[in-house]
């Protein structure tokens, strides 16, 4: 469908079901993999190696955030600049961004390819375990360049319309990264390396496919002569300021959080995290994807100054979030054993109460976590980087800093509560920013 009559004119709910499921079907492709990633190098190479898969994880997602500011920095002014019939404008700063990202992949590829010993042995680790991570580490920094545009082109390809065909990308890279990772560790019984060589492979593939309507005109987007400027490089960077934020916030946390769990419980502690976080990332990409695909709806209309649209979008989102989010509760608290399972065969009686009680306190989270998740996406889709900013990094860093604080008399139980204390008090900024924001977001339409 055309874009424009898709952001403009479909009605507000029959918009979210053609955007938010094709968006959450391509994020839901996206955790499956990433799960399906934990349990091969769980099962096909040993605890060790997952627990070094965990270790060095952190340093990969650090690698693809600065894409990602980018990217859906990018993605929010083009959207805008599309609802305010500024084309010309909105193929520069397309143009422009695909540039940046593949000059930042070089750059932070080649600082984290020589970093990675150091990075890993800063983190406690050492021996066979230090190793292992250090490899995982250095296949994805080699590959930085001609990896890290796919996640952009996912949102290029959806401001353009090119809804469905985002979503049969993403479950192409999928199912190549799966199934080049079964053949490398399972058949070829390569090591760690080729788990990561795996998803590199498959990014790269389609983020060549994803470039292809652009190159041959096909897309609303053009590339074209890119006109660099300081205004439109502030306004990129300020939109992706709150993914890029929550991303490295994140990771920052997670580092500190693994360092504190290899000194309170060793390899054991840190799988069970890792649980945790693959657990983490078959939800919230769910969340992400209908959220994210709703955005240059929301930004089209935001900038066309349909604000009772933009609101009547905004409620399908914050409704569907909330379901999905309840329904996550009621399976992680149902099968605590069962996901552990998934990831580690065979784990000791020890090893199973802990990552037991970690999921059942982890499960709490989704009580409350879907509500800053769609406010912070609301607040990036209307162009205020500002309170999203506030929502990402307190969520990402500064509430888990708080609560470790605050919890350390319980230990490891205080660590896995950590993530329920966050989201609650996520939950309670983002009610507060909308309150004050509430005179804007509800006046009326401006044509």
């Amino acid at each position: 469908m055309d874009s424009k009559s898709l952001f403009s004119k479909t009605s507000p709910l029959k918009l979210f079901f053609i955007a938010s499921i094709p968006g959450a079907i391509s994020m839901l492709a996206s955790a499956l993999y990433q799960t399906i990633d934990g349990v091969f190098v769980g099962r096909f190479l040993g605890g060790t190696a997952f627990a070094a898969l965990n270790l060095a994880m952190p340093f990969v997602i650090i690698n693809f955030a600065l894409a990602d500011l980018i990217g859906v920095g990018s993605a929010v002014p083009i959207s805008i600049r599309l609802g305010k019939k500024q084309e010309n404008e909105a193929n520069n700063i397309f143009t422009c961004a695909c540039l940046m990202i593949v000059g930042t992949g070089i750059l932070i590829g080649g600082i984290l390819f020589a970093a990675a010993p150091l990075l890993i042995q800063l983190m406690g680790a050492d021996g066979e375990f230090a190793s292992l991570a250090v490899q995982y580490l250095r296949v994805y920094a080699i590959c930085s360049p001609v990896t890290t545009i796919v996640f952009a082109m996912d949102n290029f390809l959806r401001i353009c319309g090119m809804i469905r065909g985002s979503m049969f990308l993403n479950i192409l890279m999928s199912v190549l990264s799966a199934v080049l990772e079964f053949l490398f560790l399972a058949v070829f019984q390569w090591g760690i390396w080729a788990a990561a060589f795996a998803t590199c492979s498959g990014m790269f593939i389609c983020a060549f496919l994803a470039l292809i309507p652009f190159f041959r005109g096909k897309a609303q987007l053009h590339f074209c002569k890119p006109r660099f400027n300081a205004n439109m490089i502030r306004q990129i960077v300020s939109c992706g300021s709150p993914n890029f934020l929550n991303n490295i916030a994140g990771r920052i946390t997670s580092i500190l959080m693994n360092i504190i769990l290899v000194r309170l419980g060793g390899e054991t502690a840190v799988s069970v995290y890792g649980i945790l976080m693959y657990a983490d990332g078959f939800i919230q990409p769910l969340l992400y994807g209908m959220c994210d695909s709703l955005q240059p709806a929301v930004g089209y209309n935001w900038g066309a100054g349909k604000i009772s649209r933009v609101r009547a979008i905004e409620k399908c989102c914050f409704t569907a979030s909330g379901v999905v989010s309840l329904l996550a509760v009621f399976v992680i608290l149902l099968f605590p054993e069962q996901i552990t399972n998934l990831f580690m065969a065979g784990v000791d009686k020890e090893f199973m109460n802990m990552s037991v009680e970690a999921l059942r306190l982890f499960g709490l989270t989704y009580v409350t976590r879907w509500f800053s998740f769609a406010t912070q996406s609301y607040m990036l889709s209307i162009e205020k980087p500002l309170p999203a900013s506030a929502i990402s990094v307190s969520t990402a860093l500064l509430f888990p800093i708080l609560l470790i604080a605050l919890l350390w008399p319980l230990g490891l139980t205080g660590i896995w509560l950590n993530f329920t204390g966050t989201a609650i008090l996520a939950a309670v900024l983002s009610a507060i920013i909308l309150v004050k924001l509430r005179r804007e977001l509800s006046q009326p339409d401006l044509q």
